[in-house]
């Protein structure tokens, strides 16, 4: 299996990418990451050091994976996401000794979310769009769109902008973010940006 790596990809000579890997155009894999046959890396990524991605995880464009990050089979990371160091990925939701299930349940982390660092993602789950997990955060069920969760177990603490910052809203219907942006809720109670 020949690896499909972009030639505007750049790869540390200190790192390990196994043969079968695909890595897009402007990816970065930097010094001591391990990248096994299968994994599938997007455009203008950075892979930082002591990173381990298995074959069956699929990173799309514009990720950052900061230092001490393990990604395992099942997990999908969509355009823009930041994964904060030392953040903790499992994929087995009943783990024992040398037992591999067929399949592991899909842990997806939606468009533009943030982990924060040493926050703990149990298998199964999603973090939705723009959503924000505190660092040291242990989620244990998924997060929807714009929603900032911290704690153990992880609770909603508020909204937030596509821009990071906490949302404000007398009304519960209307938020406004200091950056300027608007937000309101739509009937399935995601957070869509309006302009008035």
């Amino acid at each position: 299996m020949l690896n499909r790596i972009s030639p505007d990809a750049f790869i540390h000579p200190q790192a390990l990418v196994d043969d079968g890997v695909s890595i897009g155009k402007g990816s970065r894999v930097w010094a001591f990451a391990h990248l096994v046959s299968g994994a599938v890396i997007g455009e203008d990524c950075n892979i930082c050091d002591h990173t381990f991605l298995e074959g069956r995880v699929r990173i799309a464009d514009r990720v950052t994976i900061k230092c001490g990050v393990y990604l395992w089979d099942g997990t999908v990371v969509e355009e823009d996401v930041l994964i904060g160091p030392c953040a903790a990925f499992t994929n087995d939701p009943r783990p024992r000794s040398k037992q591999y299930p067929q399949q592991y349940p899909a842990t997806v982390l939606r468009r533009g979310c943030s982990i924060g660092a040493h926050a703990t993602i149990l298998p199964g789950l999603s973090v939705g769009r723009w959503a924000m997990v505190g660092a040291g955060a242990v989620v244990t069920r998924s997060v929807a769109d714009h929603t900032l969760v911290i704690g153990s177990p992880a609770r909603f603490r508020g909204l937030v902008c596509l821009c990071g910052q906490k949302l404000s809203g007398g009304s519960n219907t209307i938020f406004t973010c200091p950056c300027g942006r608007q937000y309101r809720r739509g009937r399935s109670d995601l957070i869509e940006e309006f302009f008035p």
